[in-house]
């Protein structure tokens, strides 16, 4: 469904707003990952939606920010002796990802705000928009309660709560770049209903992936079985170390060779059924041919840096680069699956149709 804004002027504006909330929350998975890498995530014990907007101002608060850390089991198993110079550093990476969720909750909120007060969006694109900030609400909750899980039993999160934490943050991502895509009066692309299907699944093989790259990262799976093509020294290793553990469903999200074997086969399985949707898209027409090969170009660069940052044993730099074209496929599959989907023109509000006469 084409979804309606009041006129040029505002479809502009709205597209500029979300082209910004889109950036930002790219950021904020990036800045997300170099948290979780340099093992910053549970630097900050509390959890203060307004006043913890300001970092400590003087030595007495970076010293009780310091003492309520070494209170934690990270502290004692990780890092203990660390000076409190080492403890700013891992600290301010934690609250630049802070920081970043609120500013994005401000620059999504008061547009968004300004838009409504203004009569500037249609009845469909307000919907949308009301149900992207809730699920921006949740994953502030859903990242305390990421954080909370590594605060006392733990010495880091749980993986569980950290790959809902980014699946989440990329639904919300994903949610604001086909709302972009639907903003205007495109026009909709012959395709066949296998095509428009493979899209489809291309994007539900695209968030798998990512919920299993997050899994690899929490449970430190990247640093293990460093070899490629082969891992455990075979192209698919021995069931005993597949399925040791009990209950065997265990396996596929705790056992780090399960793990990493998933993820590889996943990859492989997403880069085949791009390669044959591509193909296929050669029928269509030209822009589906090209988003499709934009997208197999892309998940190529994303396998390429997946093996390098394995083989590397995880440096920082590769394995930012791997999640930020992550955040690009995820992008380019989102826009194909819009491109390829039928539009239909929204039913103009009572109060769009007055202004309209």
């Amino acid at each position: 469904m084409t979804i309606a804004v009041k006129s040029a002027s505002a479809n502009s504006a709205v597209r500029v707003w979300l082209l910004m909330v889109a950036a930002l929350i790219a950021l904020m998975v990036v800045v997300g990952g170099a948290t979780r890498l340099t093992e910053s995530g549970l630097s900050i014990v509390e959890w203060k939606p307004v006043t913890g907007a300001l970092p400590p101002l003087g030595d007495a608060q970076w010293s009780a920010a310091f003492e309520a850390y070494k209170k934690i089991p990270q502290y004692h198993a990780l890092n203990a002796g660390m000076s409190l110079p080492e403890f700013k550093t891992i600290f301010w990476w934690e609250w630049s990802h802070r920081l970043l969720g609120r500013v994005i909750g401000v620059v999504y909120l008061l547009p968004f705000l300004y838009f409504l007060w203004r009569g500037a969006l249609g009845a469909e694109l307000k919907r949308r928009l009301w149900v992207i900030f809730g699920l921006g609400a949740l994953q502030g909750a859903v990242g305390w309660w990421m954080v909370a899980s590594g605060l006392s039993e733990r010495i880091e999160v749980s993986h569980y709560r950290l790959a809902t934490h980014l699946v989440l943050a990329l639904l919300i991502y994903a949610a604001i770049v086909w709302t972009l895509r639907r903003l205007g009066d495109g026009e909709s692309l012959a395709a066949s209903v296998r095509l428009r299907i493979t899209s489809v699944v291309l994007v539900v093989v695209t968030f798998v992936q990512l919920y299993l790259g997050a899994l690899v990262a929490g449970l430190r799976a990247g640093l293990v079985y460093n070899t490629w093509p082969l891992i455990d020294g075979a192209l698919i290793p021995p069931g005993a170390g597949l399925w040791f553990d009990t209950p065997w469903w265990r396996n596929l999200f705790d056992n780090t060779l399960t793990v990493q074997f998933e993820h590889r086969m996943a990859a492989y399985a997403l880069f085949a059924l791009a390669t044959l949707h591509a193909l296929d898209a050669r029928r269509a027409s030209r822009a589906a041919a090209s988003g499709a090969l934009w997208l197999v170009a892309a998940i190529a660069l994303q396998a390429t840096l997946g093996i390098l940052t394995l083989l590397n044993q995880v440096p920082i730099a590769l394995a930012l680069s791997h999640q930020a074209v992550a955040i690009a496929v995820l992008t380019l599959a989102v826009m194909q699956v819009e491109r390829l989907a039928p539009r239909h023109a929204e039913a103009a509000s009572p109060k769009l149709a007055a202004q309209a006469g």
